[in-house]
C-alpha cells in the first residue's frame, strides 16, 4: 500500500505519487463504467424511464471525460519534469472525488486551451523527439513526456463535453395535448462536499410560448434553478420557490441524485462500518471501493388555487411528503432511496458483518464483466 500513500492536510489530500495517481484514475474509470450498468438496471426495474437514463448517461459520460482530462494533466505527478505543476487534490473525508477547485482551474484552462495548443509541437512531433532522446541519449525523456501529457490534456479540453462546476438547465420535450410537458435537467459540482449532483424536474407549461423558445422565461428559469441548486436546500423548498416564481410553470415531479461519496481503503479516511468492510475485504487493485448513490424524489399530490394580484389566480402544487414517522418534514421529499454500489468481494464482507444501518440500503453489486445484481 505504500505506493498509494497520500499526503493529508485536513480533509484534502494531494496525490503526489505517480502510481497512486494513476491507480486513482483507473479506479474511477471502472466506477463510471459500472454506473452506466446500474442506471440500466434501474430502468429494467422501472425506477428510471428511458429518457431519464439517457440524461443520466450523458452526465456520467461527462464525468468520465473530466476524469480523463485530469488524468492527462497529472500523468507525470511525482516525476522530475523540470518544473512544478502541482498534484491532484481529492477530498478524503466527504467525497473521495477531486476537490471543487480542480474543476474551476479546468474551466479557466479550457478558455486558453487553443492558445496553448498553438504554441506546442504536435503530439507526433513530441513522440519523435522522445524516440530520439531514448535512442540517442539512452535516457528517459521525462520532460518530453510531460509536454505530451499537457498537450493531451488541452486536447481533451478542446473536445468539450466535460462535467463542469455548473451545467446549466436543458429542456426535453415530453409531449402534451392541452399543456406542454418538459423534463428539465441540470447538474452542479457541490462545493461544500465535492460531489456531482444531478437534478431532473418534470413540469407542465401553460404559457403562451414553449418554454425553451421563450426569450423571457427560459433565461429566468435557468438562472433561478442554478441559483437554488444547493445541497443544503430541501427539494420541497426548491420546488415551492420555483412554483411561486413562475405562475405558468407547474412542477409535477422533481428528482435529485447525489453521486458519492466514494469510499476506498487506499485513498479515503471516512469512518464507520463501510471503512471497516473495505479494510477487511482486502480486495485486489480496482476492487477496493464502494460508491454511495442517493436519489431524492418529490411528487405533486394535488393542485390548489392561489390569488395573485387583484383579479387573477394561479395554480399551486401541493407536494406529497414522506408520511412515515414524519420523515417528510425532515427530508423535504416524497421519498429518499439510499443505495451503495460495490464489487463482489466487499459485498460478501458486508453481508457477513451485517453492520447496523445497512439493512434498508439498496446494494448494487458489480462484477468485472459489468454484470449488476440488485439486493434490497
Amino acid at each position: 500500500m505504500t505506493s498509494e500513500k497520500v499526503d493529508i492536510t485536513r480533509d484534502h489530500a494531494a496525490l503526489r505519487d505517480t502510481f497512486a495517481s494513476r491507480r486513482y484514475f483507473r479506479k474511477f474509470e471502472r466506477i463510471t463504467d459500472h454506473l452506466g450498468s446500474v442506471a440500466a438496471q434501474m430502468q429494467v426495474e422501472g425506477e428510471l424511464s428511458a429518457q431519464e437514463v439517457k440524461i443520466l448517461m450523458r452526465y456520467l459520460v461527462q464525468i468520465g471525460f473530466t476524469f480523463k482530462a485530469l488524468s492527462m494533466k497529472y500523468l507525470l505527478t511525482g516525476r522530475d519534469t523540470g518544473q512544478f505543476f502541482g498534484s491532484l487534490a481529492i477530498d478524503t473525508v466527504e467525497s473521495g472525488f477531486p476537490v471543487f477547485n480542480e474543476l474551476l482551474v479546468m474551466a479557466n484552462d479550457v478558455m486558453q486551451a487553443e492558445q496553448h495548443l498553438e504554441n506546442m509541437p504536435s503530439a507526433e512531433a513530441i513522440k519523435q523527439q522522445m524516440v530520439a532522446k531514448i535512442v540517442g541519449d539512452h535516457a528517459i525523456p521525462t520532460k518530453l513526456q510531460f509536454a505530451l501529457s499537457q498537450r493531451l490534456y488541452y486536447e481533451e479540453l478542446i473536445k468539450g463535453q466535460m462535467f463542469w462546476a455548473r451545467n446549466d438547465p436543458r429542456a426535453v420535450w415530453l409531449g402534451g395535448d392541452e399543456r406542454r410537458r418538459y423534463l428539465l435537467h441540470w447538474a452542479v459540482y457541490d462545493s461544500e462536499v465535492n460531489l456531482p449532483v444531478l437534478y431532473m424536474m418534470e413540469l407542465e407549461d401553460s404559457g403562451r410560448n414553449g418554454l425553451p423558445k421563450d426569450e423571457r422565461r427560459w433565461p429566468e428559469v435557468q438562472a433561478h434553478l442554478m441559483g437554488q441548486s444547493l445541497g443544503g436546500l430541501k427539494l420541497v423548498t426548491i420546488a415551492k420557490g420555483f412554483d411561486e416564481q413562475f405562475n405558468d410553470l407547474h412542477p409535477k415531479r422533481f428528482r435529485r441524485i447525489h453521486l458519492g461519496p466514494m469510499y476506498s481503503h487506499a485513498y479515503t479516511r471516512q469512518s464507520g462500518p463501510l471503512r471497516e468492510v473495505l479494510a477487511e475485504a482486502e480486495s485486489p487493485e480496482g476492487q477496493d471501493w464502494a460508491l454511495a448513490w442517493t436519489v431524492e424524489e418529490l411528487q405533486s399530490e394535488r393542485v390548489s388555487e392561489e390569488k395573485v394580484g387583484w383579479f387573477s389566480t394561479a395554480e399551486r402544487e401541493v407536494f406529497a411528503l414522506d408520511p412515515f414517522g414524519g420523515r417528510g418534514v425532515e427530508t423535504g421529499a416524497t421519498r429518499v432511496e439510499r443505495s451503495i454500489i460495490l464489487p463482489e468481494r466487499p459485498y460478501q464482507v458486508l453481508v457477513e458483518k451485517a453492520p447496523p444501518g445497512f439493512a434498508n440500503i439498496r446494494k448494487f453489486v458489480v462484477s468485472p464483466t459489468g454484470r449488476v445484481l440488485s439486493y434490497r
